[in-house]
């Protein structure tokens, strides 16, 4: 698990997966192989420095290598357990790491294999259901539309 402070957004923390390109992950539309990395980024809580990001990434790594099934922008992943103390935060949004510079969006290594990056984002039910309903690209739209801080678990749509 790779550990990233000291960026633009003061006192977050980033946490990114560092093997999970290795594994064989099929794209569940096209079929294609896909190679990826997990990002999940957040502030410290008082007595959780590390937050749930390096429990959560692990276990989401661990249940697409498993399945082998690659997770695609604008899909829905449910966890579990909550990530929030009062519970309201359960599924994980598949994004484009849209806060990082455009050079964070995938990495192509040496023996020529391009690395998507995907970050995974808290979000509420209400979220989850409206993403359902109304598909990634317009939930992309009213993100966009309302601008909340993604670090902010109070601050979503």
């Amino acid at each position: 698990m790779g550990y990233f402070t000291g960026g633009v957004f003061e006192g977050l923390r980033s946490y990114a997966t560092i093997t999970l390109h290795e594994t064989h992950l099929v794209s569940p539309t096209s079929g294609e192989p896909q190679h990826l990395e997990l990002l999940g980024c957040g502030r410290p809580l008082a007595g959780d420095e590390d937050g749930p990001f390096p429990g959560v990434l692990e276990w989401v790594a661990e249940r697409l290598a498993t399945t082998g099934r690659a997770v695609l922008r604008g899909e829905v992943v449910s966890l579990p357990m909550p990530l929030t103390p009062d519970g309201s935060m359960t599924p994980l949004y598949a994004a484009m790491p849209v806060y990082f510079d455009d050079d964070f969006l995938s990495v192509t290594l040496e023996n020529g294999t391009n690395v998507s990056v995907v970050w995974l984002v808290p979000i509420h039910g209400a979220e989850a259901e409206y993403v359902a309903k109304n598909g990634w690209p317009a939930f992309e739209d009213e993100l966009r539309k309302q601008d909340p801080d993604l670090f902010d678990p109070s601050a979503h749509i």
